[in-house]
Order: structure tokens, then sequence, then C-alpha cells
């Protein structure tokens, strides 16, 4: 394996192309950097490893298992790396390992000491005491061995579906008098309703019990009369990618789809067994042939670690240690609104517009525009997409209401968002049962833009109360999500929307927009444009410089519009939270692209675009990366934004976010990053902190090229004499 590694970073090294899955295990890594930060509690520290678990996860359910469709149906692919399927899979997969690793030795080494100094100690039985002891068996016979079933398999039985994440014990047995070669193979999945630990408070103590240690204890209740030869506690993985096919029904043929898809993920193909050390050789031999995977998919973990990091989110929820985990200041006043809470917010929109930066200013501005539009008698339609929404969420609750009161609702609910299908799916047909008009997304794209459309009577006049965004309509990720939210009257931007919205939920194609950029119309030929003429500029010895905040950017004909304004001598600086394919600082490449990743306490998900363009700027910010999906199979949009305070106020997030030296990574040019740390005697710029004391006058002074000259003074400074 080492010297195929050798050959594999050589083709890796040469491409101009950081792979995209490469790229996204990197940014994992600067997840796991957050939980070892030595200023964190143990319990912040428990809540990015458990993230990072999670993240692994959804990684190996839908990029890993994107990459098994390849190989399992013969298909080609080359990765950006350069390799092919095959051999980027076993890069891949060793990688992953180096990762896996790396989290359970954080775990056992610093985690779990940390844990025993605040008096949390995770543990088998034998630290319990004999009373205590006692309770667990009871808690074991009441509450968890009603639902365990055995499932055996042998000659006479099918192979049994496991469950996709959960905790299984793989027991091999024997009948008395049998031989070894009859041995039979069962297994018992632990019911993902069963709490991860049982808790034993002890006086200042608190006893974490692994639920899988109580079972393993009492397993024998479940195998009477046999022999058990080994008991392996193992858990898989199983691809969960899907793409939906068109379908000329968009209501029920569409939605079974849906719900068809949903129900293959439970029996997708399995491409991950992590599995405790000790396991039976020949259940893994087994396991193996029947999944047809190799020895590098089995991820092996120590009997003094644990399998499944995400269950350690039931320490991080126990309430005593609530006041442990780090916590946020209260919202400020957007800036632009500083009146919120004393002043209608209708009357404030008909006055100017009203920029939110989340979670620094509160979704509540939101919320309660759309529930005001619900009740008021003027109020004729509210137009929404929806992408995700929280789990009781007031826009469904202020929706229900408007229908109930007689006003026209269009909601475009994509249920295809991945992993919250069924929960769209049952609050669209609460709306549709309440009378609101219904469309559930478009069958060969995804409906990602975030837009609100309130259209209200005053006097005789007809005005459009319009919200554009970067994040969902969801009131539990608004607390977490730094996102970008504009609340306007402005007639342009209100056509724009109007006319967008013809287009997603009818049949109607748009001459042009004035201040909206769509996908997947002309969002990344627009984009090119304004790169390429940033590079026309540069190389007209004007100032030229391109600043871009996003989630990801993946898409190779961007990138390589960037490594042109590059070369032309453009100024480049992105803000990239996870992906990135571009690989700055080559020679003769790259070399002024800088890229760095924020990432912190909050979710980074906004995404602004700003492109010098000689002192007259563009500013645009909403919902789309850089990626073939955002510009080829989604809906999105981008708007831009001209008041002056507002596209400041964008400006200095971009400004803040190169200036962090706390929560900053920089990408280095063979796609590894390096945390960004203060000066020798300097002070730390936490962006996570500085938003929350952020004033209208130090955003008006924000400048992000320095050299400001514009084309009248260049030809002035040039002319003769």
């Amino acid at each position: 394996m080492a010297a195929f590694s050798k050959k594999y970073e050589a083709i890796i090294q040469k491409s101009d192309l950081v792979s995209r899955d490469l790229s996204w295990l990197q940014f994992n890594q600067r997840v796991l950097d957050q939980s070892k930060k030595e200023s964190r509690s143990v319990f912040d520290k428990l809540k990015f490893l458990a993230i990072t678990a999670s993240n692994l996860d959804e990684f190996f359910m839908i990029r890993v298992g994107s990459l098994y469709n390849y190989l399992d149906y013969d298909r080609e692919r080359v990765d950006y790396s350069g390799l092919r399927e095959e051999p980027f899979k076993e890069k891949l997969i060793l990688d992953c390992q180096n990762f896996h690793r790396d989290q359970h030795q954080h775990f056992t080494g610093v985690i779990l000491p940390e844990l025993q100094k605040e008096g949390v100690v995770l543990c088998n039985l034998s630290r319990l005491t004999s009373s205590e002891q006692e309770i667990v068996k009871d808690y074991f016979l009441k509450a968890i061995y009603p639902m365990l079933t055995p499932m055996v398999y042998d000659g006479y039985r099918t192979f049994p579906i496991l469950m996709n994440k959960l905790l299984v014990f793989g027991v091999v047995t024997t009948s008395p008098g049998e031989k070894k070669s009859m041995r039979k193979l069962s297994f018992v999945q632990i019911p993902a309703n069963i709490p991860r630990f049982f808790e034993v408070e002890r006086g200042d103590h608190l006893f974490l019990v692994p639920i899988e240690e109580v079972i393993r204890e009492n397993i024998v209740s479940l195998f009477r009369n046999v022999k058990i030869e080994s008991i392996s506690l193992f858990r898989i993985t199983r691809n969960g990618d899907f793409t939906l096919e068109e379908s000329e029904d968009m209501e029920e043929n569409f939605l079974e789809e849906v719900k068809r898809k949903l129900m293959e993920r439970k029996t997708g193909r399995v491409v991950r067994i992590e599995i405790e050390e000790g396991y039976s050789k020949w259940m893994v031999k087994s396991l193996l042939e029947r999944w047809n995977l190799k020895e590098d998919s089995l991820f092996k973990v120590s009997r003094s670690s644990m399998l499944d990091f995400t269950g350690l989110w039931q320490i991080v929820g126990n309430k005593r240690f609530r006041e442990r985990l780090t916590t946020s200041p209260l919202p400020v006043k957007p800036l632009s609104y500083p009146e919120e809470g004393k002043v209608d917010i209708f009357d404030t929109l008909n006055k100017k517009d009203v920029l939110l930066h989340h979670p620094y200013n509160n979704i509540d501005a939101i919320l309660r525009l759309i529930e005001r539009a619900s009740e008021d008698p003027y109020v004729m339609a509210i137009k929404m997409t929806i992408y995700r929404l929280a789990k009781d969420s007031r826009i469904t609750k202020a929706l229900l209401k408007a229908a109930e009161n007689g006003k026209h609702v269009s909601v475009l609910f994509e249920v295809k968002a991945r992993f919250d299908e069924e929960n769209n799916i049952r609050e669209a047909k609460k709306l549709q049962e309440a009378g609101c008009f219904v469309i559930y997304g478009i069958s060969n794209l995804k409906t990602h833009t975030k837009l609100l459309l309130i259209v209200k009577k005053e006097g005789t006049n007809i005005t459009r109360y319009v919200h554009l965004g970067s994040g969902n309509y969801n009131e539990d990720t608004a607390r977490l999500y730094t996102d970008i939210g504009l609340l306007t009257t402005n007639e342009t931007l209100a056509n724009d929307v109007t006319e967008f919205f013809n287009v997603i939920t009818g049949h109607s194609i748009p001459m042009n927009y004035q201040n909206l950029i769509t996908a997947p119309r002309d969002m990344r030929n627009q984009l090119i444009k304004f790169i390429d003429e940033e590079a026309e500029n540069a190389k007209k010895g004007l100032p030229a410089g391109i600043f871009i905040k996003v989630n990801s950017l993946e898409d190779t004909l961007i990138i390589q519009a960037l490594y042109r304004a590059s070369q032309a001598g453009v100024t480049i600086k992105l803000v990239v939270r996870g992906i990135c394919c571009l690989r700055p600082q080559r020679k003769g490449l790259s070399e002024n692209i800088e890229v760095i990743s924020i990432v912190g306490e909050f979710l980074e998900h906004s995404r602004i675009y700003h492109f010098h363009n000689n002192g007259h700027s563009r500013t645009y910010a909403g919902s789309a990366d850089m990626m073939v999906r955002s510009f080829d199979k989604r809906l999105e949009s981008l708007f831009k934004v001209e008041s002056p305070l507002l596209e400041k106020q964008l400006m200095n997030i971009l400004a803040y976010n190169l200036r962090d030296n706390v929560n900053a990574y920089t990408m280095q040019e063979d796609g590894t990053y390096v945390a960004k740390k203060p000066e020798p005697g300097g002070t730390e710029f936490n962006v996570h902190k500085e938003f929350f004391r952020l004033d209208a006058n130090e955003v008006m002074k924000v400048s992000l090229l320095e050299d400001q000259h514009t084309a009248q003074e260049i030809e002035e400074k040039n002319l003769p004499g």
C-alpha cells in the first residue's frame, strides 16, 4: 500500500485540481481540530467530535456510495486528482482510515481523561457496585430484552436485513454435540430508540455504561442451551446516494418515487464496516464476501474506545453539563434596522432595505414578517420556496393561518432535500390539506433558492415585500449557521422575484432579470463574465479584485476562469468553508489566489460575491455555491445589493473573514490547510465574536482592495508632462 500511495501522491500533486472528496476529508479534519483546541471545555470537544462522526457517516453514504455506483456497474470515472475508480477508492479509503484512527486516538487519549476529571466515567458494568448492577439488570429485563430480536443465518434461513448505522452484535454459536463446521451466525440489532448510555449517578460522579455493554453482559439470555463461540460488535454504513428519475406526473407518482428511494436507503449497498477488535474472523470473512468488500473497508475500533461517536450527543445534551457548553451572546439589532421590535416591519421596508446577518441578527424579523402577513387583512398573497424547516416550524403555522384567513398561499417544497425528505413531505401535505397551492419541487432539479414574496394592498397601490437569502427558513439552524438575508420592497428585485416564481411554478421563460442571477439558466456564464472582466481590467493596468465567500468551490469552468484572472494579475481572495478543488499559490497558475476556510463555533453558510469592477463594484449574495450541482442541477439565485450601507456590510463580512486568526485556516498548494494564528505579540481576531460588536461607522470604512485608483486617475497619471 505504501508504494502505491507514493505513486498516487505523485499523480495527485501533478493535477491542477484538488479532489473533491479528498478536499472534503481535509474539511472534516478541520472540524476535528476544533475538538482538539485546548481552550474548549471537554463538552465542546465532545460536540465537535460527534459532528465529525455524523459528517463521516454522510460522506460514506453519499460520496463513497456514489463511487461504488461506478465500481459496481463498471462505469468509468476519473477523479479531479487524475486517479481512476479503483486506485482512487484505495487512496480515499486509506485517508478515511487515517482520519478514523485520529478520531479514536483523540477520544481515548484526550476526551476520556478529561471527562474523568469532570467526574464523568465511561465504563462497563464491572465498575458499578452490586446494587447499581442490579438496577442495570432490571433495566435490561424490562426495557431492553423485549425489544431485542436475534436473527439467525444458516443454510435454512435467508440473510437478515441489517439496518444502516445501527449497532449490531454478530454472535457465532454451536449446538451441543455439533461440529465446529456446523456453527451458526446470528445478529442482534440494538434499536435506535434506546438511549446510548445507561446513566448511574453516584455523588458528584456520573457513570455512563454504553448500552452495548449492558446487552453484552446479558446476551446469553438470548441464546439458551447453545454454546457462544464469539460476540462481535459492529456497525455498517450503506450507500444512500440516489438520483431521482424524471417523472412526468408531478404529484402522486413523483412523491411515490421519492418514498421508494427512501426505502432503498435501508437496503442499499454496504460501503463500510466499523467493528470492535477481537471480532470473529470467520464472521468477518463471511460479511466481506457477502457485501463484496475488501479488508480496507473494515474500520477497527479498540475496546478502550467506542463505536459510533454520534452517541456522544447524549452527554453533550445532558442538562447537568449545559452551563459548560460555549454560549453565544444574544443577537444584536441589524445595522440597517436598529429600531427592530419598536417599529412596524412593513413601515420600515417601505422606507429602506434591511440586511440581516444571522445568527448575529435574529431570524425573528423574517418570522414576524410572515406571521404579520398571515393575519394582515390587506395581504393578498404569500409565495415562498422551502428547502429545510425546523421540526416545529413557525413558518408552517403562519402559512396555515394565512390559508385559513383566505390568502393565496403558494409554496414550492423541495422534497429532495437530502435526509429531510420525510419531514418536508409531511409538512407539505399539511399545507396542501389546508388549501395552500403546493408544488413538490421540479423532478430533475432541486429548488435550493431561498425566496419569499408577500403581496399587500396599500390604499390604491400594491406593494411587494421580498426576502432573498442564503439560508433556510429554519429557526433552529438560524442560531448556528451564518447566513445573509435581504428584506426589500425594491421594485426591480420584486419584478425579478415575481418573474422567477412564474418560472419555477409554471411554464415561463423570462427575457432578462435586472438584479437577479439564476441557475440553471445563466449563473455560471454570468460569474465567468464578471471574472473575465476583472482579468481584462488587470491587463489594462486598472485595479482588479475578486472576493468571494462560499461553502464549496468545485466547478472546473469557474476554477479555470479564476486561474486566468490570477495569471492576469487580479487579486483574488476566496473564503471557502468546505470543499475547494482550486489549487492556490501554484507558480504560473494561481499565485494571486489566496484561499482560507473558517471553521469554528458557527457553521459558515453565507455566500457573497464581490467584484471590484474598477471602482463600480458588483456585490451579490444568495443561495448558490460554485459547484456543478448549483449551476446545472439546482434552481438557485444570487441577488445584487446596491444600497451603500448594505453593500458595505457584505464587503465587511468578507473583510472580517479574511482578518480572522482564530477560526481561519489557509489552504496550501498541496491541498492541505494550516491554521492561522495571531502574530507574535498580536491580538486575536475571532470573526464569530466580532460581528456581535460591530457598528455602522466601522462598516462604512471597509475597503477590500488596497489600490482604489479609478480608471480616470490612472489616465491622468499617465498623461504626458
